[in-house]
């Protein structure tokens, strides 16, 4: 019998929990990735905000005592990267989930549609079982009136010793692939997205490097001389400002940074965007290949509708045979031929929507 699956098949096929468990198990993925993500940028985040204590001993080069000091300093320029780093945080998360989303869709599409043709075949073989049992019946009736002999009945039972393996080999099959519940979005909008968050992710890691380059540092405190122990407790503060003087040639390659990383996105074997590329050609080659298939089937089909004309109304024992096995030949065919016109419609249908 000939049989024909979505070409190349790149992924192995394992017994794995329910579509819907496995939902669950990605969003779970998500949120715990996005929770781990959160608490981190926090951390750093209240790191950033809170001023640094300072405490120690100094002798001033004028020659005076020596003095203890104590204080705060805070910065400015890290109150600054505390926000952006929590929008850093949340950026990285937004991409985590857009990239897995598309890649569960690139990984497992062409799963999904050997899925659900296989499913379509169990169909065509239920349709095509009944039939063959009405032929049978009708031959078994022949049998028992001596119109027809049991080595020509036997001819119809093969077929449906065929066909029943036929479908416990389908029902296995479908068993056997495991298939997620993918993204609802076109596959070229989840691979634009995620080109997006991939862009948005660099541009918070490119603002936050940028507070590098400047910084107003305020230090407030009091001051003591302890030898010998005089006067009291003295305020001192002091305003500082820094400025990197490479800054305008640094937020110049910045920029450049972020353009740079989408391009090679694009380009970047085993992202999203060439893995899109790479499914459509498998795809597009499953639908030349399905097309010869069933081209192929329906010649073979008109020739044997061809031959069912010829043997017409016969009531011999030996045309009655051969119009039987005509009809039984031609049922397995029809099972062929719906499956490749199926899987043909379906592969033509994605790309279309996707692509």
């Amino acid at each position: 019998m000939i049989r024909s699956y979505f070409c190349p098949v790149i992924l192995s096929s394992v017994l794995l929990p329910a579509t819907i468990a496995a939902a669950q198990d990605i969003q779970a993925d998500q949120q715990a990735y996005c929770a781990y993500l959160t608490e981190q940028a926090k951390a750093q985040s209240v790191f950033l905000r809170s001023p640094d204590a300072q405490a120690g001993f100094t002798q001033p080069n004028t020659g005076l005592p020596t003095q203890l000091v104590a204080g705060g300093q805070l910065s400015l320029s890290n109150l600054k990267k505390a926000g952006i780093t929590l929008d850093a945080a949340r950026k990285n998360c937004e991409l985590y989930k857009t990239s897995t989303s598309v890649q569960m869709t690139l990984q497992y599409a062409i799963q999904a549609l050997e899925k659900e043709a296989l499913t379509h075949r169990l169909e065509l073989i239920g349709e095509a079982s009944k039939t063959l049992d009405a032929l049978i019946a009708e031959a078994t009736k022949m049998v028992e009136a001596q119109n027809m002999t049991r080595p020509m009945l036997l001819s119809l039972v093969s077929n449906r010793i065929k066909l029943e393996s036929d479908r416990a080999d389908t029902q296995s099959r479908v068993a056997a692939l495991y298939v997620p519940q993918l993204a609802a979005l076109p596959l070229k909008q989840q691979v634009a997205a995620k080109q997006v968050s991939d862009v948005e992710e660099q541009k918070s890691l490119a603002r936050l490097t940028r507070q590098n380059n400047w910084d107003v540092s305020l230090v407030v405190g009091t001051h003591q001389q302890i030898n010998p122990v005089a006067n009291g407790l003295e305020p001192y503060g002091e305003v500082s400002l820094t400025y990197n003087l490479g800054s305008r040639s640094i937020d110049r390659h910045l920029d450049r940074s972020v353009e740079a990383y989408s391009n090679w996105k694009k380009v970047q074997e085993g992202d999203v965007v060439r893995g899109a590329e790479v499914l459509r050609n498998q795809l597009e080659q499953s639908i030349a290949v399905q097309k010869e298939r069933l081209s192929a089937l329906q010649r073979e089909k008109q020739e044997i509708e061809k031959s069912l004309q010829l043997v017409g109304d016969a009531q011999t024992s030996a045309a009655l045979d051969f119009r039987n096995q005509l009809s039984a030949t031609q049922l397995l065919l029809g099972v062929e031929a719906g499956e490749a016109s199926y899987r043909l419609d379906r592969l033509q249908d994605f790309i279309g929507k996707n692509f």
